[in-house]
């Protein structure tokens, strides 16, 4: 199971407090990852780092942020995942080389990973971690002589999968994207200084203007105020991970320059086109799914309203490392607004269902508190096969949809009728089939390897 993560880099020269900026753009992103946390900044070619397991707020507190200095600097948050959960497997990555010290936040899952780090640990390379990032810090280091960003280049060229990556050396902050686009990375600007980040939310949080999206194959180089762009592998098509639209990205932020908001809402109009059902109320599996609800409202004038409430000091369940903790987070995170759903025929839109554990409590809950009916509305195709390339499944076996039929899935959850969006309507929804990675509802990858 791979990672899922948020990253921002700032090139400051306006004499900003780099640090709490970094901090501000991580707690936008926090929805991307809640395992870990870091930052590091360059102080005078000096580069000082702080991470460690957590939210961004308990790892970054004031007397962190009070202690690191720097003009340059990223930061990085991390989901659960497979590898295992420790500081060592926090990021960025700072590591020492024959031409200095190189700071890495990554985004992203490596096909080839296995394969190129036991080539390296065969000519005697010593990892000191589980994660992929380390792999790319080891192919930088062996390729760099006298140039960094060649270096950057040969090392991607070895690379298979996807990844958005900041990197900070002593003197600039770069920005590579894979060259499907498969993550998401854009640049901003905050006066006369640079910003990347994994999603533009960030860049509103911290005041910053949205300059333009980092292209696939593109590595973007930001020295002084200066800001250059390299082309460094070329691919057929783009192909967004389509889970970064339906459930990953905030709504508030745009990828690609679409808006996440009003593609959810078409694809909740769709769905609802598609499936029609009678009911008195549509509510949301809140909050990834409240976008699509809305459209699909709209589309069915049935009103929308709210039936679920979430308590908003508890982080997403899908994204918690066990299952164990997965079923309390959903216990603890969702309640029942009775006076709402007591009695009628409610029509409950969500994301996706992934392992399904999440919707059959959810529907049990509803049935609990009075509800007269509950059918469930997915505004997406059925999760059947695993990828490692953007979304956060491992296998077949934990895909609900991959093990049973949509008959029996709506058995397993506990609902009166149970429909998934089509492909073909999430893909018009969202404005093409050649820009997508369809991977996961498909099972057709834009990268080749071992995806399993």
């Amino acid at each position: 199971m791979k990672d899922l993560c948020g990253i921002i880099g700032i090139y400051s020269k306006e004499k900003r407090d780099v640090p709490k900026i970094i901090y501000y753009g991580l707690y936008a992103l926090q929805h991307r990852g809640q395992v870990s946390a870091g930052m590091a900044v360059n102080n005078n070619g000096y580069i000082d780092y702080h991470k460690g397991l957590g939210l961004a707020y308990e790892v970054l507190d004031k007397d962190v942020l009070n202690r690191l200095r720097g003009d340059i600097g990223i930061g990085h948050v991390r989901t659960g995942s497979s590898v295992k959960t420790t500081t060592a497997n926090a990021e960025p990555l700072v590591v020492g080389y024959k031409q200095g010290a190189l700071a890495l936040a990554y985004d992203g899952s490596l096909v080839n990973y296995r394969e190129l780090r036991e080539k390296m640990e065969d000519d005697g390379i010593i990892f000191q971690s589980s994660i992929d990032t380390e792999v790319i810090a080891n192919l930088i280091a062996r390729y760099h002589k006298e140039d960094i960003e060649q270096a950057i280049i040969k090392a991607v060229k070895d690379i298979k999968g996807s990844y958005a990556l900041v990197l900070m050396t002593n003197d600039r902050l770069i920005g590579v994207r894979d060259p499907y686009g498969l993550k998401p990375l854009c640049i901003g600007k905050l006066g006369k200084d640079y910003i990347l980040s994994s999603e533009t939310c960030a860049l509103d949080t911290i005041g910053a203007q949205f300059v333009r999206d980092v292209n696939p194959g593109e590595m973007v180089v930001i020295i002084d105020r200066d800001i250059k762009s390299i082309k460094t592998k070329e691919a057929d098509n783009k192909n967004i991970c389509l889970f970064e639209i339906i459930y990953l990205a905030r709504p508030d932020s745009k990828l690609d320059g679409k808006s996440i908001y009003r593609l959810r809402r078409e694809a909740g109009r769709n769905l609802a086109r598609e499936h029609p059902v009678e009911g008195d109320i549509v509510i949301s599996a809140p909050d990834s799914g409240t976008v699509a609800a809305i459209g699909y409202a709209e589309e069915s004038k049935i009103p929308y309203d709210e039936g679920l409430i979430k308590n908003r000091y508890v982080g997403r369940t899908f994204i918690q490392p066990t299952q164990e903790l997965r079923e309390i987070g959903v216990r603890i995170k969702l309640n029942v607004l009775k006076e709402n759903v007591e009695g009628k025929r409610i029509i409950l839109v969500d994301d996706s269902i992934v392992r399904g554990t999440t919707m059959k409590r959810i529907v049990r809950m509803l049935k609990d508190a009075g509800a007269r009916e509950v059918h469930v509305r997915i505004a997406s195709p059925p999760v059947k096969h695993p990828c490692l390339l953007g979304m956060h499944t491992p296998n077949k076996e934990n895909l609900i949809a991959a093990q049973k039929s949509i008959e029996e899935i709506r058995d397993k959850i506990g609902a009166d009728s149970l429909s998934f969006l089509s492909l073909e309507g999430l893909l018009e929804a969202v404005g093409g089939e050649n820009s997508y990675c369809t991977g996961c509802f498909s099972g057709q990858y834009p990268v080749d390897g071992d995806l399993i």
